[in-house]
Formats: C-alpha cells, structure tokens, sequence
C-alpha cells in the first residue's frame, strides 16, 4: 500500500512536470515565431512570412492540448494549493502564448503586403522591439519552469523600454505619412506590426504577473510600469 502511495505520488510529480515542459515548449514556438515575423518584416522574405503563417496551427493545437491536460489533472488528482495555482496559471498562460502567436502571424501578414511596398525607414526599431519582448516572453516561461519569483518580477517592471520604442515608432510613422502621402499605406502596416508587438510584450508581462501568483499565492499591484504615450502623441507638420 505504502509503494503504491509512492507511486502515486511520483507519477503526480511527473504530470506537473510534464505541464512545466509543454508551457515551455508552447513559449519556445512563440519566440520563434516572433522572430521570424519580424526577420520577414526586415528582409522582405515572403516566403518566411508565409511559414510563419502556416506555423501558427502548431502552437493553437498545443493551447488543446495543454488545456486538457489541465482538466485531467483538475478532475483526477484534485489538487490544492500551490499545485492547484500552477495549474490554473498553465491554462491562463497557454491562452497567453496562443495570443502572443496570433499577433506575431498577424504581423507576418502585413510584412507580406509590405514587401509589395516603397520600402520607409530603417526598422531598426521593429527588431529592437522584437530583441525586447522575447526576451520578456523568454524570462516570464523560465520563471514559471523554475519557481523562480524574482525573475518574474524582473520582467513584470521590463515592459516600459517595450513601449518607449513603440513610442519612438509611433512618432516616425506618423511624420513618414505627413512627409508623402505614397508612404501612408506602408506605415499604416508598419504602425499594427508595432502594435501587435506592443501587444506581445503586454501578454509577456501578463505572464509573469501569473507566475508570480502561482508561487507566491499573492498579488503584483494593479498597475505596473508602462510608457505608452502613443495616445498623445502630437507631431507637427513640416514646415
């Protein structure tokens, strides 16, 4: 009786495991596919977007999984606690990274349209928010691996340079379309492309704000820090 119990207990053990390893696995495409969409964007690579596109079905087929991975679990084994907060955090936490590859395919889309487009700028911004927001996504899923608060925390308070380089494109965007009337269809694109990525880096920090419950059964205050000016931002005709 006594081994069975053991049993039990390690094969429980195993299945949380398991939960940590597909979340994982859920982040890992979605960096991936982040960085292609915004590699496609830069290199005006069709061919890259289009994958990109086509990869999204993977990562929405894992959400399915992970999700009824959480149910057995929920219904067989009952957990409390700490465990039960690990739990409902991997399912909040699927639905996040399963957002994080809507955005990063949306932004294939447009960079497929763009590449029939006037090349503007230099989207150097564009990767810098790429660089910013995987790491941010990157940081939020190793804490939820490793238990690990403080790093969760690290990048609760690391989405402000998200937003300032949002900002930063949002202003140029604008001047780009005031300059040339010809260039107001590629910015349009290339302000949602900035947006979704300002979107992802939201859903990253939303992770961690999740993971930092799951271990600590606390929550982060309400607001955290952000830079977004995007909605006041003023930009005056030339001349």
């Amino acid at each position: 009786m006594e081994q069975m119990a053991e049993h039990t207990v390690r094969s429980y053990a195993e299945e949380l495991r398991r939960l940590r390893d597909m979340i994982a696995r859920m982040g890992g495409l979605a960096e991936r596919q982040v960085a292609d969409a915004v590699a496609s964007l830069i290199r005006r690579d069709t061919d890259l977007a289009t994958e990109v596109v086509g990869r999204d079905a993977a990562i929405d087929a894992l959400e399915r999984e992970i999700e009824n991975f959480c149910i057995r679990i929920l219904a067989l084994r009952q957990p409390v606690g700490q465990d039960l907060r690990l739990v409902i955090a991997c399912l909040k936490i699927s639905h996040g990274i399963e957002r994080i590859g809507d955005y990063a395919r949306n932004a294939a889309k447009r960079s497929i349209v763009l590449a029939q487009q006037p090349a503007i700028g230099s989207l150097n911004g564009f990767n810098r928010m790429a660089v910013l927001v995987q790491e941010n996504l990157k940081g939020a899923i190793d804490a939820l691996v490793n238990d690990d608060v403080a790093r969760a925390d690290e990048v609760w308070e690391a989405d402000e340079p998200v937003d300032q380089v949002y900002n930063g494109i949002f202003r140029e965007m604008l001047t780009f379309m005031m300059e040339d009337p010809r260039n107001i269809t590629a910015a349009t694109h290339l302000l949602f492309v900035a947006k979704n990525l300002e979107r992802i880096g939201d859903h990253a920090t939303n992770i961690a704000e999740t993971v930092h419950y799951a271990v600590r059964g606390d929550n982060l205050p309400d607001e955290r820090p952000k830079g977004d000016g995007s909605a006041y931002a003023v930009v005056r005709p030339p001349g």
